[in-house]
């Protein structure tokens, strides 16, 4: 699931109300508000400049802070289906269903998009796909799934930086690296 500039849409409210379910230390709640507040921004065209705009929604995109803070605020997000598993790292969201609970898509669905809206979030259709995996050393029949709405089906996902086929297999994944050093390596070497 993709969500648009997820970094740049979370409300600092939002943000501290789910650090403050957290229980960590006062100082280190305050830090983390202290660090969030203050910012501003505004726009300047030619010689006009517009007044300066607190900033009350975005974690600012440094290493430590943001993928951490986004995690805290996707915390809330669960399945609403036992069985069914929401993996979240950094923003990207991954939906698990196994093929008992394939009627339960639209239901997973739903509430990712309520919870989206929640939070101040909205699904990118355009960039959240499906896969239905399955291994190809048992001859098991799988049932075509009715199509889901603005999601496109595909047979291969990247999922954290590694591209897997619907076979479970990363070959295509090992010989891009290959080529990626392949290609490295031949100037040094035309050297």
């Amino acid at each position: 699931m993709d969500f648009s500039t997820a970094y740049y849409s979370i409300r600092h409210s939002t943000l501290f109300d789910k650090l403050v379910r957290l229980y960590i230390p006062d100082h280190v709640y305050n830090w983390l508000v202290y660090y969030f507040q203050g910012y501003s921004n505004c726009t300047k065209y030619e010689n006009n400049t517009s007044a300066f705009a607190d900033i009350s929604a975005s974690i600012i995109q440094r290493p430590a802070i943001a993928p951490a803070s986004y995690v805290v605020h996707a915390s809330d997000l669960v399945s609403v289906i036992a069985g069914n598993s929401l993996c979240d790292y950094a923003d990207d969201t991954y939906v698990i269903i196994p093929a008992s609970n394939h009627l339960s898509r639209c239901d997973e669905l739903d509430n990712i998009e309520t919870w989206a809206n929640h939070n101040n979030l909205h699904l990118n259709g355009a960039k959240c796909v499906k896969t239905v995996f399955s291994q190809t050393m048992h001859r098991c029949t799988i049932h075509p799934t009715a199509p889901l709405p603005d999601i496109t089906g595909v047979s291969t996902i990247k999922i954290l930086g590694v591209t897997v086929s619907n076979k479970l297999s990363v070959s295509d994944h090992i010989s891009y690296v290959i080529r990626s050093c392949a290609h490295s390596l031949h100037a040094p070497c035309t050297l």
